[in-house]
């Protein structure tokens, strides 16, 4: 049904998952493709916030990163239904074997693959992110980097995601994906 090649896979009309470190711009870059396939577009993270009443900074706080995952991994099990639409992930949500064996096996994984530099000047603006805390954004970045980069190389489709306007990131997964 997908014809798969080097770093392409013809789109079917399956989910579009966007997965990679925060910062990466899922949520920002998920909404404009979207809006470019006229798709719905739903974010795990609020998604999780609304079943739980709660922020996940909150969840973090008071249930811990075990109980998180678990609880996200519900959400993008709901979330990918088989009907299309773009879901941008939590940045640890593909770690999750359960989590990333139902987005390969049911959606279409797109890797938003970006240089810790370039993440570490996007999280800056904004300080909701419970795994950077008291850090160096660029160095805890860059130590998640090494952890995660190899679960997120799973994904059939890997983009790059640079130091640019969010429309060229829009278009490199448009042309992936064959649109």
């Amino acid at each position: 049904m997908l014809q798969t090649h080097p770093n392409t896979q013809t789109w079917t009309g399956k989910a579009i998952v966007l997965v990679g470190l925060m910062g990466a711009g899922k949520t920002t870059v998920g909404r404009r493709l979207a809006q470019r396939l006229h798709l719905p577009f739903v974010d795990a993270d609020h998604e999780i916030e609304e079943a739980a009443g709660m922020s996940i900074a909150d969840i973090f706080d008071r249930f811990g990163e075990p109980y998180f995952r678990d609880g996200e991994r519900r959400v993008i099990a709901r979330l990918i239904d088989g009907t299309p639409k773009v879901i941008a992930t939590g940045g640890g949500a593909f770690l999750n074997d359960g989590t990333r064996g139902l987005v390969l096996e049911k959606a279409i994984a797109v890797w938003l693959d970006a240089e810790p530099d370039v993440l570490a000047d996007r999280v800056r603006r904004r300080d909701h992110r419970p795994l950077l805390r008291g850090k160096d954004p660029r160095t805890t970045l860059a130590e998640l980097a090494a952890i995660r980069n190899p679960f997120y190389a799973q994904a059939p489709i890997r983009v790059k995601s640079v130091a640019a306007p969010h429309d060229a990131t829009v278009n490199a997964i448009l042309k992936a994906l064959g649109q």
